[in-house]
Parts: C-alpha cells; structure tokens; sequence
C-alpha cells in the first residue's frame, strides 16, 4: 500500500482535521507576513533567517546579520516549552498550546508601540515554534502549518502519484489536503500583508481569530469525551 494513501475515520483526533489544519496554516502565513513586514525578518521559516544571517555576516554587516538570531533562539526557545507541554498536559496539549499562543499574541499586540523588537520578532517565532510543535498531523499524515515547503512536496507528489500509478482515492484526497494547506497560508499572507499595511494595530486580529476557532474546536472534542 502506498505511503501516501489516508483514510479518514471516526476517531479521528479533532486537532488533526482539516479545518484545523487549514486555521492553523491561515495563522501562520499572517505571522509570517506580519513579522516581515515590520521587522524585517520570518516569524516562522527559520531557514530563511539562517541563510540571511550568515549571508549579511559574510559581507561584514554583523549588525544586520545579529537581528536574526533573536528569531532562531525564540523559536528553539518555543520546541522546548511545546515538548514540555505534551509532557505536562498529555492529550490537552494542542489546546493549552493554542489558548497559550493567542494569550502571546494579544500580549504582542499590546507591548507592541512600546517594545516593537522584542515583543515582535521574539514573541511570535515563540508563538511559530509552539504550534509548528503541537500540531504535527493532519489526518494522520505529517506536515507543517508553519512553512509549505513540505506540504507542497507531498502535495506534488500524491499528484504524481494518483496520475501516473491510478492509486485509490485516498492518495488524490491527501495531496488534496496539502494543497489545501499551501493555499491557505498563501491566503494568510496575503490577508496578513494587506491589514499589516492598512491598520497595523489589528494585524494580529486575524491570526487570533483563527486560533480561536482552533481552540474552540479542540475543547469541544474533550467535553465532548468527558460526557
């Protein structure tokens, strides 16, 4: 059988659904969008603060090559608290992560006019790391609500796949899905550009909302257990 195949079954994990995969790939494009537009710099694809790093310190301007460590730090900084989170808290990770996410970002959102550095580039790759750690499935397939470099090679290649080998259904249905959650991040960026554009202040209103939902949709499932 196929490694790309999925089937969707009742007992699915409700973080792991794709309107929750969607939600969380639209948050991550505002973020990203956010944060590069204002400071300069990627809340969530630590690659490219890296790659940009040590290309501004080969050419000798340490001062700007500096501005994205901050990033990468806060973003190993978020690993650590998500994987002591699902130590902690088990199965109640995903929504103690997210209710912890939307707290950051309001948080941000107010600290913001008076301490835009820190509490913009360190605050949201904090926020970035949390959820690229906690939320890792959907449909039990791996990805990414981060970044779409992944999610586009799975994408392509389920394509591929369904198109050249006739494989079920479910192939065609999971790259379905990574498409999905490429498109959303694109929309994320582009919504997250135009309000960070047009009223900075509320930028962050947009990826809050969709956290929201998430969270909403996370508790749901566990009282949905208890009763």
């Amino acid at each position: 059988m196929s490694t790309l195949r999925i089937a969707a079954t009742p007992l699915l994990r409700r973080d792991e659904t794709i309107t929750v995969a969607l939600l969380l790939a639209f948050a991550g494009g505002c973020l990203d969008a956010y944060t590069w537009i204002i400071h300069g710099v990627m809340a969530n694809a630590q690659t490219a603060n890296l790659v940009l790093l040590w290309v501004h310190g080969m050419e000798g301007d340490w001062m700007r090559a500096l501005q994205f460590g901050p990033p990468i730090l806060a973003f190993a900084i978020g690993i650590v608290i998500a994987a002591w989170l699902r130590r902690a808290t088990g199965e109640r990770a995903s929504a103690v992560s997210t209710l912890l996410e939307i707290v950051f970002l309001i948080t941000i959102g107010i600290l913001h006019n008076r301490m835009p550095e820190v509490a913009g580039t360190l605050g949201i790759s904090l926020v970035a790391a949390m959820q690229a750690a906690i939320f890792t499935k959907v449909e039990g397939a791996t990805y990414s609500t981060v970044m779409i470099t992944g999610n586009m090679r799975q994408a392509i290649e389920g394509m591929f796949a369904a198109v050249s080998d006739g494989v079920a259904a479910g192939t065609l249905r999971r790259s379905g899905i990574f498409t999905g959650v490429c498109c959303a991040f694109g929309l994320g960026a582009a919504l997250g550009a135009l309000t960070t554009k047009t009223v900075p202040d509320l930028a962050l209103g947009l990826p809050v909302v969709a956290l929201l939902i998430v969270l909403l949709r996370c508790e749901a499932a566990h009282f949905e257990a208890k009763s």
